[in-house]
């Protein structure tokens, strides 16, 4: 029953697509069925936006923090992306494969229910990223930009260069609203 409610969790946060059988998490591969937001337009921002704060809120993260890391990271709903090391990266926040038993163990569903969710589901796929960040940030013992960089990799070099992309994407926005996005600001949700 617990999985159940979990899982009916995961439906009203973004919808399952439903398909005549759920993926098998081993062939990492694209959505069989077009995926996309059921909303058009302002409809479609809004839930964009519902989404973002309702992970952000949940996990303790500023949700322009969250925005941010969907830009750079620029995956696309349905889809599966290869990574140069043999692992993909999973639907709009690109998780990458190694998260799926955690985040399976976090919702309490299988690995290939975690797959096919985070894959077809903007509000899970948002909510499992967050859930990876906080993660991130809580190896970090606190330190928000290290945490940052921890959701992309360990390894200083690659982290180093994704919050250099980070960086570039939060003063884009910045530019684009014409006011500061102050760093303090971002780091002020942990």
């Amino acid at each position: 029953m617990r999985r159940r409610a979990r899982l009916g969790v995961l439906v009203l946060l973004g919808g399952l697509v439903s398909l005549p059988a759920l993926a098998r998490a081993s062939q990492y591969g694209n959505s069989p069925v077009a995926v996309g937001l059921a909303a058009e337009g302002a409809q479609a921002q809004l839930l964009v936006r519902r989404c973002i704060e309702s992970a952000a809120r949940v996990h303790r993260l500023p949700p322009a923090m969250l925005l941010i890391l969907l830009q750079v990271e620029d995956g696309r709903l349905g889809r599966v992306s290869d990574n140069s090391n043999a692992t993909v990266d999973i639907g709009p926040m690109q998780v990458n494969e190694i998260w799926l038993p955690k985040v399976a163990a976090h919702w309490g569903v299988s690995v290939p229910e975690t797959f096919v969710t985070l894959r077809d589901s903007l509000c899970a796929n948002l909510e499992g990223g967050a859930w990876i960040l906080r993660q991130g940030i809580d190896e970090a013992r606190g330190d928000f930009w290290q945490g940052v960089g921890f959701y992309h990799s360990h390894s200083p070099d690659h982290k180093a260069d994704y919050l250099r992309k980070v960086l570039r994407q939060a003063l884009r926005l910045e530019a684009e609203a014409g006011h500061p996005v102050a760093t303090t600001t971002l780091a002020a949700g942990n």
